[in-house]
């Protein structure tokens, strides 16, 4: 198969799957009322998304990917800033609530362009590969730190894990580098067990 060829079908499917994940996650906040996502993935992801879409744009298909992101990811965030202050009501102030969000957003934006500047990675590959592992990590400690699927679902576990194989799979013919495999395999790790959990308390 002709290199080009695969890699765009690595770069659709990642995108796609991506999309059904927090289209998803946006259907299933809206019925639990409860955010679907973890306010530090939250920050990081719309980060990013701004940083590669309207500051170094990529490619025209990853550019339109990217902004498709931007939006859901908006609409998550305020799934966030609605059910999340009900949920942390009674640890936490209004204003501190709003002043953390604000606080991580703002520290989120400027560690990935930091991140990206040091490492000269202007497509920021590393930042997107690094915070997904952080994202897998953070959905297992909402899950637990909950005891529940709520606002979570199987659907959203495998769509997310499935985007990011195809992510892994291009980048690991092509562009491979340790530190994007190692951490790759590792977010690999922590979606199955991801699902393994949803599973578990989907049975509940």
């Amino acid at each position: 198969m002709n290199q080009n060829y695969f890699l765009l079908i690595c770069q659709l499917g990642m995108g796609l799957f991506w999309i059904l994940t927090y289209i998803l996650i946006i259907k299933r906040g809206f019925q639990d009322e409860k955010y679907g996502m973890p306010m530090v993935a939250i920050c990081a992801n719309i980060s990013w998304e701004f940083i590669f879409t309207f500051i170094f744009p990529q490619n025209d298909l990853q550019r339109g990917i990217s902004f498709i992101w931007f939006v859901l990811d908006l609409v998550i965030m305020w799934q966030y800033l609605i059910y999340g202050r009900n949920e942390y009501k009674k640890k936490m102030s209004l204003k501190l609530f709003y002043t953390s969000f604000l606080f991580t957003l703002v520290v989120s934006f400027f560690m990935i362009l930091a991140l990206s500047h040091e490492l000269q990675d202007m497509e920021g590959k590393y930042a997107a590969f690094l915070q997904n592992l952080m994202m897998s990590g953070l959905f297992i400690g909402l899950l637990l730190g909950r005891g529940s699927i709520a606002g979570q679902s199987m659907s959203i576990a495998v769509c997310k894990m499935i985007g990011t194989l195809f992510a892994a799979v291009g980048f690991f013919l092509y562009f491979r580098t340790p530190l994007i495999t190692i951490t790759s395999m590792a977010t690999f790790m922590y979606d199955v067990l991801y699902i393994g959990l949803v599973y578990r308390l989907s049975r509940k």
